[in-house]
């Protein structure tokens, strides 16, 4: 079949599938331009009204645009161009959100450094990136100072989290606040005070939506990391797109995030979305429990999104009947480790009131937010469809399914390489032109995974073609079964990897973290699985205590093969 009456149908289907009420185009509340108007715009329509909140420190949203626009003035001192790069190595706070829109502003490019770096990885992207400016937590100037034989900035500015720190916070406050500020050597620059007393004009420049906003580094599973480039129409459109249909972000909202904002996910939740919408922002500076409950009842949180794994910390939390969780509109959720079930979701809709639902699948490449979940719930029929469901494209995106080798279009139903095209698509990887165009090919992304469509139009994502195993001949995919452990009720969390077989060529192993006091064993799994999957699926059973993680939440998986 042709691709455009592959794709037309394949539309027509998603349009019959479509949940009732959820937009079908994107929208634009102040047009099509870049974020950093936005704020501008907000600042103007409602300047007294809260921005961002951080353990009882606020900002309003005229304080937001001045303190960006004083922190575009000083890096245009300090000599920053259009298009230089500027790293950010910090967790989330308040002077990241001001770093984020002054670099914008200026025209210069974002460039994220997870703050959990080691000074190796911390070089390597420095250097790839050429950064001139880098901005960080002053606890993590030793990482910084343990580099600069191999990569020095022309300038370094440092900030603490404990300077924003009200002296009677409105929540329990992250350790990371607690740390005393850090006396600065005289070659480094104090952000804040900086921000405060520059001089230098406001830069009269204005991005354009086909500038580069942002280098955001893939998680290097396959090599060393590489930076995506990002253009500010990118990060537009992400909004645009997803929000509507998936957040449903008003003016009026209060967004709750503490998805680490180096992260591309939590700079969406965290630094995009709140800047598209207009809505009030409270900031963790990670993960808490405690932190978390007490800002949904104090601020009266409506939309949040979370990890399974945090929902069902919360869930067992033994303080969790102290707290009104009711102001709670829409809590999506990301399945990293534990999975989204029927049980977490009764659960959690007995707590809140509100549904708990797969937020999408996305990749760095596409600024992540490609497919939504949401409104197609009734039934659970997300969650009792076939593992790996992640749902519709959001509008404008557009899916197929080809063949590995040949590139041709399969059937729809056939498993094959997942492609993208989308308004957010990468402009390449920075630096990489062979790279990018083996993976950029007629305006798609072909994305290395296994994917399907189905034959309702429904996106299938079933992992990294390298993970596929090959079990007697039939394809396993260890996402698929990951899912399906998940539904087990005594499993905490599950990894599949795969191991060779004399007899028949692979074979599943799944390492498995039971619940505590659970008193099921390997054998007792096995037999459940044994009724759950087809036999060839059924996977070797390992229990141990944990699954070695990464710092975004995903299983190493290479550590797992050691086990073997």
């Amino acid at each position: 079949m042709p691709e455009r009456a592959y794709l037309d149908h394949l539309a027509s289907l998603q349009a019959e599938a479509w949940p009732a009420n959820a937009p079908r185009e994107a929208h634009y509340p102040h047009g099509q331009q870049p974020l950093s108007e936005y704020l501008r715009a907000w600042a103007s329509t409602q300047p007294d009204r809260p921005a961002l909140d951080f353990y009882g420190h606020s900002i309003t949203w005229a304080e937001l645009d001045r303190l960006s626009d004083r922190c575009a003035a000083l890096l245009c001192e300090l000599g920053v161009q259009v298009g230089d790069r500027v790293a950010v190595f910090m967790p989330n706070c308040p002077q990241l959100h001001i770093a984020f829109y002054g670099i914008l502003k200026c025209g210069a490019v974002y460039a994220p450094v997870s703050p959990l770096s080691k000074p190796l990885e911390l070089a390597y992207q420095l250097q790839d990136s050429a950064t001139q400016v880098l901005l960080c937590f002053d606890q993590l100037l030793p990482v910084v100072r343990a580099v600069q034989a191999q990569y020095s900035p022309r300038h370094i500015l440092a900030t603490s989290l404990s300077e924003l720190r009200p002296s009677v916070p409105s929540i329990p406050v992250a350790d990371l606040l607690l740390a005393g500020k850090v006396a600065l050597d005289a070659d480094l620059i104090d952000f804040l005070p900086a921000v405060e007393r520059c001089q230098h004009a406001t830069p009269s420049h204005r991005p354009q939506l086909d500038d580069i906003a942002a280098l955001n580094y893939t998680g290097g599973t396959t090599g060393l990391p590489k930076g995506c480039v990002h253009t500010h129409g990118d990060m537009l459109y992400t909004c645009a797109s997803f929000v509507p249909v998936a957040m449903g972000l008003q003016p009026d909202s209060v967004l709750l995030n503490f998805l680490p904002e180096f992260w591309i996910a939590g700079e969406n939740a965290g630094l995009l979305f709140p800047v598209f919408s207009g809505c009030r922002l409270v900031l963790l500076a990670r993960w808490d429990a405690l932190a978390f409950m007490a800002a949904i009842e104090h601020y009266r949180v409506s939309h949040c999104g979370l990890l399974v794994d945090s929902a069902a910390e919360v869930l067992e939390h033994s303080d969790v009947g102290r707290y009104n969780f009711r102001s709670l509109h829409r809590t999506g959720s990301i399945s990293f480790t534990k999975k989204l079930t029927r049980d977490y979701r009764e659960r959690w809709r007995e707590l809140t009131g509100c549904t708990l639902f797969e937020f999408s699948f996305g990749m760095t490449e596409t600024h992540t937010c490609d497919t939504f979940t949401y409104g197609l719930q009734d039934d659970d029929f997300d969650l009792t469809s076939a593992p790996t469901f992640v749902g519709l494209p959001v509008p404008g995106t557009e899916f197929k399914v080809c063949d590995f080798t040949s590139g041709e279009l399969l059937p729809l139903g056939s498993e094959g390489e997942l492609c993208v095209r989308s308004p957010s698509l990468l402009h390449g990887y920075w630096q990489r032109p062979e790279e990018s165009a083996a993976a950029l090919r007629d305006g798609w992304l072909h994305t290395g995974d296994l994917g399907q469509i189905t034959d309702q139009g429904f996106i299938r994502y079933l992992g990294r073609r390298k993970e596929m195993l090959k079990v007697n001949g039939m394809s396993v995919f260890p996402s698929e079964l990951e899912a399906m452990l998940g539904q087990h009720p005594a499993l905490l969390a599950s990894a599949v990897i795969g191991r060779s077989d004399a007899s028949s060529g692979q074979r599943p192993v799944a390492f498995v973290v039971f619940k505590a006091g659970s008193q099921e064993s390997a054998y007792s799994l096995h037999d459940w699985c044994k009724e759950a999957m087809a036999s060839y699926k059924v996977p070797e059973i390992r229990v141990v205590d944990a699954l070695p993680m990464t710092a975004t939440g995903k299983v190493k998986k290479n550590e797992l093969e050691s086990l073997l």
